[in-house]
């Protein structure tokens, strides 16, 4: 007696190979489909491997109530279903899995030892070869003839069947690393709705004295508390030439970004000393100054640095009553007056919307194409909540497509 024939596996095209597209790959290369990736661009993951020069902040240690909460709320119950597929535990596994050990910060979020990308994009893309994926790169899709996918390659144009299509192209941020959202006609004609892109943890414009700016630009903003239309977040701020940027205004720059596009401007408030309350910043200011320039006192009694003391000025004389100047350190205004573009912005909102796809991210108006990663309308700041939703969205992606192929 001889063994049945095995049946030929099913064939998935991922358009895509950022963190979204691999991760769909790998998921279901696992599962024993014959996986095909394309990229448009000569190498893989290029965005992922810039994120990680700073140091490759993958996900967050806080709990899931909070969690879920930094991202916007039109898609926060998307999300949460991604979440429940792919949860920060599980990222964190699977990074170690792949020998790369991990580490929580003092801010809570989750890194790899190595701090890098690079190593971790080598373990995985050895695991993906391991698993029979096939990475084509400069490899484009362009449409569908039929029902038939076109790829545009250095050879030519080909045509290619498949079973299942995973699209995760990106956003519109870091169009020279391949986010350039050249792909929205080509999904508005499969009969997807695309959001307008808009930036994403971005920078935001600041009319700065021209002694202020040529002195004090690129240099850090620490421990400091941004407050914007109700809402704080402590941490840090980079002074740029243009105005400020850096983690603290990112997790604003949503709110930050709406009211300036409704209202022309909009008012960020720093308080320079967030660990001194108002009432004991007025009895130390309340102390003789004697014979020391303002800048010195200032160090001496609240330890402001020339840049703290640079900013009071920035909004005018510092008043000289103690409780007025301890009211101007709490709450030190600045006028937001434009947003930074896309070509600086760190990711970007908008995208194909979610009310297009089911709960498996596949298109209603295309059955067998599913969508993942920033392609897709949601947005989040950045400390690991940007990687660990795209990196869930490609497992629910690749999910659904096992499941939509069983079904069939």
């Amino acid at each position: 007696m001889t063994d049945a024939p095995s049946s030929t596996p099913h064939t998935v095209a991922v358009i895509g190979a950022g963190p979204a597209g691999l991760m769909a790959a790998e998921r279901l290369a696992s599962a024993g489909l014959r996986v095909v990736v394309h990229e448009r661009m000569p190498s893989v993951a290029r965005k992922f491997l810039m994120a990680g020069r700073g140091g490759l902040n993958l996900t967050h240690s806080e709990p899931l109530a909070p969690f879920l909460n930094r991202y916007d709320a039109p898609a926060r119950t998307r999300i949460a279903g991604w979440l429940d597929a792919f949860s920060p535990a599980d990222l964190t596994a699977w990074a170690e899995g792949l020998g790369q050990e991990t580490f929580v910060g003092s801010s809570g979020r989750v890194f790899p030892k190595a701090m890098k990308a690079s190593p971790l994009l080598r373990a995985w893309l050895a695991r993906l070869e391991g698993l029979g994926v096939e990475i084509r790169t400069r490899s484009r899709w362009t449409g569908w003839q039929g029902a038939a996918l076109s790829i545009d390659t250095t050879e030519g144009e080909r045509l290619e069947q498949t079973d299942a299509v995973v699209l995760a192209l990106g956003g519109a941020s870091w169009a020279k690393l391949g986010s350039d959202a050249a792909w929205v006609p080509t999904v508005e004609a499969g009969g997807a709705v695309v959001t307008p892109f808009r930036p994403a943890n971005v920078g935001f414009d600041v009319a700065w004295s021209p002694l202020f700016r040529d002195r004090f630009a690129g240099r850090p903003l620490k421990g400091v508390a941004l407050t914007h239309a109700g809402r704080t977040v402590r941490g840090e701020a980079m002074l740029a030439a243009y105005g400020i940027e850096g983690g603290a205004v990112y997790a604003l720059s949503a709110d930050l970004r709406d009211a300036i596009e409704r209202d022309g401007q909009a008012t960020l408030t720093l308080d320079l000393r967030p660990d001194q309350s108002r009432e004991a910043l007025t009895q130390r200011l309340s102390k003789p100054r004697a014979k020391d320039s303002l800048s010195n006192w200032l160090r001496k009694t609240v330890h402001l640095d020339p840049l703290g003391v640079a900013l009071l000025r920035e909004a005018g004389p510092p008043p000289s009553q103690p409780e007025a100047l301890a009211a101007r350190i709490k709450g030190l205004t600045l006028t937001l007056t434009g947003v930074q573009g896309l070509s600086r912005a760190i990711s970007s909102a908008g995208g194909v919307r979610l009310g297009d796809m089911d709960g498996r991210l596949m298109l209603k108006a295309r059955p067998g194409v599913f969508v993942a990663g920033e392609m897709l309308d949601w947005e989040a700041p950045t400390g690991g909540y940007l990687l660990q939703a795209a990196f869930a969205s490609g497992v629910v992606a690749a999910n659904g497509v096992l499941g939509w192929l069983n079904g069939r």
